[in-house]
């Protein structure tokens, strides 16, 4: 739009605190000004359309505190009012209206309910499960997260947008109320109905369902959900085929990462066995230097893996904030990931997609491995080129079959990114990287760090070697080149993947009604346990 047409909060309340303006450093920059949260209303030149949603805004020369304290005077506002008069007419690609009524799709509101809302009526309540969505045909809405005794408005539906389309795609309750703002004249569509309708049309169904997946990526408050035994809370990582929620089991008040694979990809068969193989995948891992996965849920039209949750920052976040890893840092990281890589092969799973952004670093410089959404038994033939462009080996690029050598060439690239702050093949054409990778050995890094230590420069050049059989043989040979170098730089031991024993234990607290049956079950756990190689103890406490 033109600046006269879409003209934010600054420009038309002339409060001067937009970035740069005549009171930003007197005052402050307006917090709505800042704030990235609202995709699209609120970008880029205007930056400040959304400040009826921020607490901490100027307006008439007051600051402004939370959405719930200044909602009457915001609703009421002339410049709010002229935001979302714009935004009801943006033509923007989720208007579910103008979907289903361009090719005569007409008939689909035969059978439809009409109803008028007034404006302040909430019509939509966080938490009831309602089988019924809102197509609006005149009129608008707010969208209002209630979290923690706040409210925090999310969204804002116009003429031609849906509301509620998330229960009758999924069934789960609702994620936020919904507010009618002006009067608003709707068609109620009901979830038989939409059934009925994306039976004989399956374009209706997924273009709701990719609705569904963006507002689902909102990077404003989300509400509580139940998945399970599980509460999700806040979105703590996105990527192209999931959201990662930070989440809780409920029963054991036990931290958890919830990684949903987004609605519009569950529809795509390929990703939804990609998605359901990479849990039961990690689910048969247990080493220190990979997540552990917890649990499995598939509700509300999609897929669910409930995982250990892992605080600390990418080591690609590392490496920017850094420039460049230390290198006894370096040759740390390369023994845990090469511990992790070892004991996965053994198991016999190649990752198939070592990168950066896949690898956590934790307190004390404790690494886990992220992400097997890629991985495959070894000696798959890679026919889908799958992997990140930078890290992918020249067998990967070709299709042919993978194996742990596989795993080296990346872990080889991301050692070369470590020491050096740089990409191997700096470049940012997909297929030239990838021609690079087939045809160019990597740069020396010593030509960039000339004090770069011989013995990891020589492991650098090797795990990079672009055929297979000049690279390590495998992880645990990669480790041994490595112990010399972690002896010279004399690092902790005790921060690297050795080989512990772990033990763990739970307690069962019991009248003695309940002892014959405990002792069944103690006897067929303790075979159980012991045929896989664990070691099982009993201790008796008496009289508690």
């Amino acid at each position: 739009m033109e600046k006269n047409q879409n003209i934010n909060c600054w420009e038309y309340l002339k409060c001067g605190r937009e970035p740069g303006g005549e009171n930003a450093d007197e005052l402050g920059i307006c917090p709505a000004a800042d704030d990235k949260s609202f995709n699209g209303i609120n970008s880029g030149k205007c930056g400040g359309r959304i400040c009826w949603a921020v607490a901490g805004t100027c307006c008439s020369g007051k600051i402004q505190g939370t959405f719930a304290e200044k909602r009457d005077t915001c609703l009421n506002c002339d410049f709010y009012k002229k935001v979302q008069e714009q935004e009801g007419k943006a033509d923007r690609h989720t208007k579910f209206l103008r979907y289903i009524t361009k090719n005569y799709r007409n008939p689909v509101f035969n059978k439809m309910e009409y109803r008028r809302i007034k404006a302040g009526e909430r019509f939509i309540t966080q938490g009831e499960a309602k089988d019924e969505a809102f197509i609006i045909h005149q009129g608008s809405c707010l969208v209002i997260v209630e979290k923690d005794g706040e409210l925090f408005p999310v969204d804002h539906y116009g003429e031609g947008d849906i509301a509620g389309g998330l229960g009758i795609l999924t069934g789960e309750p609702r994620r936020a109320h919904v507010e009618a703002e002006t009067d608003m004249e709707v068609w109620v569509l009901k979830k038989a109905q939409f059934d009925d309708i994306s039976k004989n049309d399956p374009d209706i169904l997924t273009f709701l369902t990719e609705i569904v997946a963006d507002r689902l990526d909102s990077r404003r408050p989300t509400g509580y959900r139940m998945v399970g035994k599980y509460i999700s809370t806040d979105i703590i990582g996105r990527g192209g085929f999931s959201i990662v929620y930070k989440g809780l089991h409920k029963g054991l008040n036990m931290p958890v990462a919830i990684k949903m694979m987004r609605h519009d990809m569950v529809m795509n068969e390929n990703f939804l066995t990609s998605f359901r193989n990479e849990a039961k995948i990690i689910a048969n891992l247990n080493h220190e230097n990979i997540i552990k996965v917890y649990d499995i849920e598939e509700r509300f039209k999609t897929v669910f893996i409930i995982m250990e949750h892992v605080s600390g920052k990418s080591l690609a976040d590392m490496i920017k904030h850094l420039k460049t890893i230390p290198f006894d840092l370096t040759i740390n990281f390369l023994y845990q990931i090469c511990s992790a890589l070892s004991y996965a092969h053994k198991n016999g799973i190649i990752h198939r997609d070592i990168n950066p952004t896949n690898i956590i670093v934790q307190k004390n410089d404790h690494l886990k491995i992220l992400d097997f959404g890629l991985a495959c038994p070894i000696g798959t033939e890679d026919y889908g080129n799958t992997g990140t462009a930078f890290y992918m080996s020249p067998e990967q690029i070709e299709g042919s079959p993978v194996d742990p050598r596989t795993d080296i060439y990346a872990l080889g690239i991301v050692a070369y990114e470590m020491v050096t702050g740089q990409k191997s093949f700096p470049e940012d054409d997909l297929i030239n990287i990838l021609d690079m990778h087939l045809n160019r050995d990597i740069p020396d890094p010593a030509e960039i760090v000339p004090q770069l230590p011989e013995g990891l420069r020589r492991f650098i050049i090797k795990a990079c070697q672009r055929n297979p059989d000049n690279r390590y043989e495998n992880a645990e040979k990669a480790m041994e080149a490595l112990k010399p170098l972690i002896k010279k730089a004399e690092i902790n031991k005790n921060n690297l993947a050795f080989e512990k024993k772990k033990m763990s234990a739970f307690f069962l607290i019991y009248n003695d009604e309940h002892q014959l049956a405990l002792n069944r079950l103690m006897d067929d756990f303790s075979v159980r346990v012991r045929n896989m190689g664990v070691e099982f103890k009993i201790a008796d406490f008496h009289d508690l």
